[in-house]
């Protein structure tokens, strides 16, 4: 009789891997194998606003090379041909980054070389050393690395072996958990393996994209850790010491980033130094600083940056490059060019980003962006990336439920002499264009609605009582005036809970009280703040693990500020049970969602037409024309769509380059000076050149202001249905659940749900095709307020328009009606049957269609499951009793 899968693995595949050379316990061997590898957790599910998870993927074993991941197996059992394994272990290596895959049913061994795309069958499963100089090869890493002599020690405990390991970076342990307080991922492994093998290349210039919330700063401090301890950058020159810069553009991730390397110091030593101000000591090994202090200047003209001579940096690490590095900064940069520089950004490559990607990945090869539609062209994509939706999709990354509302005068418009008709008031300063006719990008940037604002935040404080009047929220607002007022009225609304903090507005203008409310609003420990309203400051980089509500009250046309903004609630958080968080949009800022953030079926990209025009300028001081270094200049496409911002050079100048002709708008904006913007026509292969006065800012533009308007909510979008992405308000989610069931039922009439509904087993399948459906009963009982409905009412009820019947009615008509079927049974039997009833009344036909329910109490005093079998007689008595 052929053995099943786990007796093979015991009996055959083990000791095959071990004659191989693969021993199975890693302590004692250096090349070994791990079995039943779990490297995702399972995606988080929600049922409304309960969680559970799917499986998380397991490998059966994955080998390693002195600790490197090198190849996966698959087994099957004895009688199952091994080509059944192939496919299943072609898609745990693409996750796990390696290059070779085997299936085997203990006697074939299949082999999958991702290198050469190709299988081939093995008498054998490979030696360590012969797939680690298979991987070398194929890498081009052989001639950088001691192979030869890595190979040649075979012995368990050669010591000239082990140093040769320690010498190169891939195969150098990582800083363990036990310091660092955190495991290593799957995919952090494979972000620094692609890291560590372009910069063993000699590869200058490496990005790194990974999503929010999925330890970037962690995948840099390991990759720093590896080159250090290595002692590969310092082999490099060895007339002096390695030593590696970290860039950041806001002193607090530079802090952050600089804790976050705390492992690197030991117990009598830190080689780290954050760089605050001249004088700077040059005997560190690792410097955290921000660009404008580096750009700072001493009192004899020599800014901060020309400390170091321009080769004193090995590894420079820039931290949101997609925002840093550009313009005036750009020459920090240069200042080092031949360091490897490195750069971390959490968004993919987008229209408005386009500069970071081809600064970054100029030295990558080339490939197709869809192998099987040439005409896409090629793109060159970075050292490694990790999408939003990848993390939720493993489980790593807290999932999210979309809320969508709309004000009336967001869904309509304003019409300036409408309104006036109609007994508002309308203020207009002097100087101010006005418009006729008002859309939601231009609400309280150019004209102020406090009447839409109330009505905002009157059905925020709504939302924040339904779901949780402590929860943490992060509220996105136009500017510091409109972060400011919708702090006050969510205080006012939240006033009787007693806290003095309870909204705050963290924006520049409040200084150190921002500082400290920021502090506070991070720690998961501290109840306040538990509002922050924000124009900026929040929008990137700031670790709030604890967030669960990001609610936009200002448009966003970047598709890369928006991931930044949707990141900040992405983190899981377990010590507050935060699993999951609520995008609540009152500006149709979730448009912007595309395939980098969510699992189901992406929505395709659609192109704007030949990018063949160029836009080139300077901006000058309006009233001196002295050209401004450092002002931010973006280019809006569309309402979708944004390219920048970059930043003006030392010569006051900016290009853009490869943008679609036809009318854009152009914003620039300076620190100290007014916002312009600005309408271009841009000609097809032509170069239009424009000049841009700013001026000064002194006090902030007046905004027109209109009060006494009546502004109510005009619609809400709660549902997402998983299997489209599509987003339905509460009656389009019913009448969408009405079609589903009378399509899944296939008739017209309640009979044969019920039918459906008595049969235990066409039950559950009927339960299933609904959840796929993303249909679920329960849920939709609480929203409609009939939380205790039956299942099957609430569904007869949607569908065919049967009466509502609630599970307490049910259960009393029960009593009432089937006394003869209950005296049937012995005194012992019917208090199960009672107790059945019981726990149908609270939790409805799932709660006892469940065998786990006899783990529970009363059952559990009974004698859980076999105690219960005991009562009827036997197994087959209280099936009959259930199926009755």
């Amino acid at each position: 009789m052929p053995l099943n899968e786990a007796e093979t693995r015991a009996r055959l595949i083990d000791p095959r891997l071990e004659a191989a050379g693969w021993g199975g316990d890693r302590i004692a061997r250096e090349h070994y194998y791990c079995r039943d590898v779990q490297y995702t957790p399972g995606r988080i599910v929600l049922r409304g606003d309960r969680v559970r998870r799917r499986r998380g993927r397991k490998v059966d074993y994955l080998l390693r090379f002195a600790g490197f991941p090198l190849a996966v197996v698959e087994a099957k059992a004895e009688g199952e041909p091994a080509e059944r394994g192939l496919e299943q272990a072609k898609g745990y290596a693409r996750d796990l980054g390696v290059p070779f895959l085997y299936a085997t049913n203990g006697h074939e061994i299949i082999e999958y070389d991702y290198f050469i795309r190709r299988s081939r069958e093995l008498p054998a499963f490979p030696t360590p050393d012969e797939l680690w100089r298979r991987w070398l090869t194929n890498t081009g890493l052989a001639q950088v690395t001691d192979a030869r002599r890595l190979a040649e020690a075979r012995a368990r405990y050669d010591p000239t072996a082990a140093e040769a390991r320690r010498r190169n970076p891939l195969l150098h342990p990582y800083r363990p958990s036990s310091l660092t307080g955190k495991e290593m991922r799957y995919f952090q492994e494979v972000a620094v393996a692609r890291i560590l093998e372009r910069v063993m290349r000699g590869q200058k210039r490496i990005l790194l994209t990974m999503a929010t919330g999925t330890g970037k700063t962690f995948v840099a401090f390991q990759v720093v850790w590896k080159l250090l301890r290595s002692g590969w950058l310092h082999r490099r020159h060895p007339d002096h010491p390695a030593r590696i810069l970290f860039l950041a553009d806001r002193v607090v991730l530079r802090d952050q980033a600089y804790n976050a390397f705390s492992p690197l110091a030991a117990r009598r030593s830190d080689p780290r130094h954050r760089i605050v101000g001249q004088p700077v000591p040059t005997h560190y090994d690792v410097y955290f600083g921000i660009y404008q202090t580096l750009w700072s200047e001493d009192e004899e003209g020599h800014r901060l940056y020309e400390t170091f001579p321009p080769g004193f940096f090995d590894l420079v690490i820039i931290d949101e490059c997609h925002r840093s590095g550009w313009g005036t900064w750009r020459e920090i940069l240069d200042h080092s060019a031949g360091a490897i520089h490195l750069g971390m950004t959490a968004t993919p490559k987008r229209t408005d980003n386009v500069d970071t990607y081809a600064y970054f990945c100029a030295e990558e090869p080339e490939v197709w962006v869809d192998p099987d539609d040439p005409a896409k062209g090629k793109r060159q994509p970075p050292a490694y990336e990790y999408s939003l939706g990848q993390g939720i999709e493993d489980g790593f990354l807290a999932t999210y439920k979309v809320h969508q509302v709309r004000t009336t005068v967001d869904k309509e418009g304003l019409h300036l002499r409408e309104v006036l008709e109609a007994g508002a008031e309308v203020f207009i300063p002097e100087d101010v264009t006005v418009r006729e006719f008002y859309t939601t990008p231009q609400f309280e940037r150019e004209i102020t609605l406090p009447d839409r604002t109330r009505a905002m935040v009157d059905h925020l404080a709504r939302l924040l009582r339904r779901f949780g009047p402590l929860e943490k929220t992060m509220v996105f607002c136009v500017d510091t005036d409109h972060a400011q007022l919708v702090s006050r009225l969510l205080n006012d609304h939240f006033g009787h809970l007693g806290y003095d903090d309870y909204a705050v507005p963290i924006v520049a203008e409040e200084g150190e009280d921002a500082r400290r409310w920021l502090r506070r609003f991070q720690d998961s420990d501290q109840k306040t703040p538990v509002v922050a309203t924000t124009a900026e400051l929040l929008s990137t980089g700031v670790d709030v693990p604890s967030c669960r509500n990001i609610v936009f009250m200002k448009t966003v046309s970047s598709p890369v500020l928006f991931k930044q903004i949707v990141g900040r609630g992405s983190r899981l958080d377990p010590a507050t049970d935060k699993y999951w968080f609520r995008v609540i949009d009152y500006t149709g800022a979730t448009r912007l969602f595309d395939e980098w953030d969510r699992p189901p079926l992406p929505p395709e990209d659609t192109a704007l037409g030949p990018e063949r025009g160029t836009l080139e300028g300077v901006v000058i001081h309006a009233e001196t024309g002295d050209r401004l270094v450092g002002a931010s200049v973006s280019v809006l496409l569309g309402p979708n769509v944004q390219r920048g911002p970059i930043y003006t050079d030392e010569d006051g100048a900016f290009r853009f380059e490869r943008l679609p002709t036809g009318v854009v708008t152009l914003v620039v904006s300076g620190p100290g000076f007014r916002r312009r913007q600005m309408k271009v026509e841009l000609l097809e292969d032509e170069v239009v050149s424009v000049e841009v006065p700013l001026k000064e800012a002194g006090e902030p533009p007046l905004k027109v202001r209109v009060t006494g308007l009546e502004v109510t909510i005009a619609d809400e979008t709660i549902f997402l249905i998983e299997a489209t992405g599509e987003s339905l308000s509460l009656q389009e989610y019913v009448d969408y659940t009405r079609r589903k069931v009378v399509e899944l039922v296939g008739a017209q009439h309640a009979a044969l749900l019920r039918e459906v509904w008595m049969d235990p087993d066409r039950r559950q399948r009927f339960l299933e095709d609904l959840y796929r459906s993303s249909i679920h009963p329960d849920v939709l009982a609480e929203v409609m307020g009939l939380g205790d409905a039956d299942g099957f009412d609430l569904l007869a009820h949607l569908a065919f328009g049967e009466p509502v019947r609630t599970r307490d009615e049910r259960t009393r008509a029960f009593r009432n009606r089937h006394q003869r079927f209950l005296q049937r049974y012995s005194p012992e039997a019917r208090e199960v049957i009672l107790a059945l009833l019981e726990k149908y009344r609270v939790g409805g036909v799932e709660e006892i269609a469940d065998p786990k329910v006899f783990r529970l109490p009363p059952f559990d005093r009974m004698g859980q499951i076999i105690g219960v079998q005991r009562r009827f007689g036997g197994v087959e008595g209280l099936r009959q009793a259930m199926r009755e």
